[in-house]
């Protein structure tokens, strides 16, 4: 069975097309940097390997390059649109409308539609896959894989806020949690490779979205983004943890409205704010020229989350391995570096020359006498989600 998975990100499409349920990768590839003039597109099978710089202002555009080189009659993968069976897409928020994998029917894309005000960067991308999948895959099942399912598991005392009950019992206001396809899928192949089940994990998915997961024995109990994917670590162009105050200063005595605010602290923050970069890549570069507003940032970013691992250590009593994992977890050695910089209190310690070694597999990068296990494991979010999508269709 083809199953051709969608994983829309804020500015990025990775996609696979996949053999199931040999897990063989037919194709793959990812469209970076949407919305520049400069976004990057690739697109591997056994035979070819392509990649373009071109102008993608949208994920619409980025999908139809994606759905052409699929159907190109000298190096994509498939006949026609019929040889895809399914359609398997990553969607942020699920709220607490969604705890498994769905078939997308009418009413599934109303709801992600009405959960986008709380995923604006992510929900509507997902959403325009969908609808842009049915039209290029009209005979295809579309399923919908939900970032927030892993973090079903955050207890109430974790997941609710002080704000008066109300709120929480009716209206839904809670921690909910996001990367949970990464996150799953990380700290299981940490506890394969730690051989425990009980054990204590930090889990650190960063990209241009940012996130921190606690897994204890196996399950999300703490998660650093809450109600929508904005808080938490310091991200590509959304600030994290902030004052609430701040937001009303901003109204108040400075004069912004509530829409300029919001597009300030998501769109317009984070590195993006701090350095006027937003891609990690650009950003260390400049700092190894001595720009002093990259320099600080990275600082400020490393510092962040440390923090995060301080605080899930104390809420699990203890830490049995660190996972750093996506597109900068896994590729900056100077970022892991400066994140475990004098941790040894925590059991923390890093081999450097471990840490600059290059390698896709997973691969332990602490010293010999580090009491914590220091990992990179490449996620597999595509991986995940075609094993959610044919689990789902196997069992219908």
């Amino acid at each position: 069975m083809n199953i051709l998975i969608i994983n829309a990100g804020s500015s990025s499409i990775k996609y696979q097309l996949m053999g199931m349920p040999s897990e063989k990768v037919i194709c793959s590839g990812i469209v970076e940097r949407i919305g520049s003039k400069d976004a990057v597109l690739k697109y591997k099978t056994d035979a070819v390997e392509k990649k373009e710089i071109l102008e993608i202002q949208n994920h619409k555009t980025g999908f139809q390059k994606i759905a052409e080189l699929l159907l190109d009659v000298e190096i994509g993968v498939v006949k026609n649109a019929e040889e895809i069976e399914i359609v398997g897409h990553r969607v942020v928020h699920g709220g607490n409308t969604f705890s498994d994998t769905t078939f997308v029917t009418q009413e599934v894309k109303e709801k992600i539609k009405e959960l986008s005000i709380l995923a604006p960067l992510h929900n509507p991308q997902n959403l325009e896959g969908i609808v842009l999948a049915e039209e290029v895959f009209p005979k295809a099942k579309q399923v919908a894989v939900f970032d927030t399912s892993f973090h079903q598991s955050i207890p109430e005392k974790a997941k609710k806020y002080a704000i008066p009950n109300k709120f929480y019992s009716a209206h839904g206001i809670q921690v909910y949690g996001f990367h949970g396809t990464s996150h799953k899928y990380v700290s299981e192949k940490a506890i394969d490779y730690l051989q425990e089940k009980n054990s204590k994990i930090i889990t650190i998915h960063l990209g241009n979205g940012c996130s921190m997961t606690a897994v204890k024995n196996g399950k999300s109990i703490d998660h650093s983004l809450g109600f929508t994917p904005s808080n938490g670590l310091i991200m590509g162009s959304r600030s994290g943890d902030i004052d609430h105050s701040i937001i009303f200063y901003l109204v108040e005595t400075l004069g912004y409205s509530l829409n300029e605010v919001n597009e300030l602290l998501i769109k317009k923050s984070g590195m993006l704010g701090l350095t006027r970069y937003s891609d990690l890549r650009d950003i260390q570069a400049e700092a190894e020229k001595g720009n002093a507003d990259c320099i600080l940032a990275l600082e400020m970013n490393a510092y962040r989350i440390k923090k995060y691992i301080g605080a899930y250590t104390a809420a699990m009593n203890g830490l049995d391995a660190v996972v750093f994992t996506a597109g900068i977890g896994e590729n900056s050695a100077l970022l892991r570096k400066m994140v475990c910089a004098d941790m040894d209190y925590l059991g923390i310690a890093l081999d450097d020359s471990k840490n600059e070694m290059k390698s896709s597999a997973l691969r332990e990068i602490n010293s010999d006498d580090s009491k914590v296990k220091i990992l990179i494991i490449p996620t597999n979010e595509e991986l995940e989600i075609a094993k959610q999508a044919f689990g789902l269709f196997t069992d219908q």
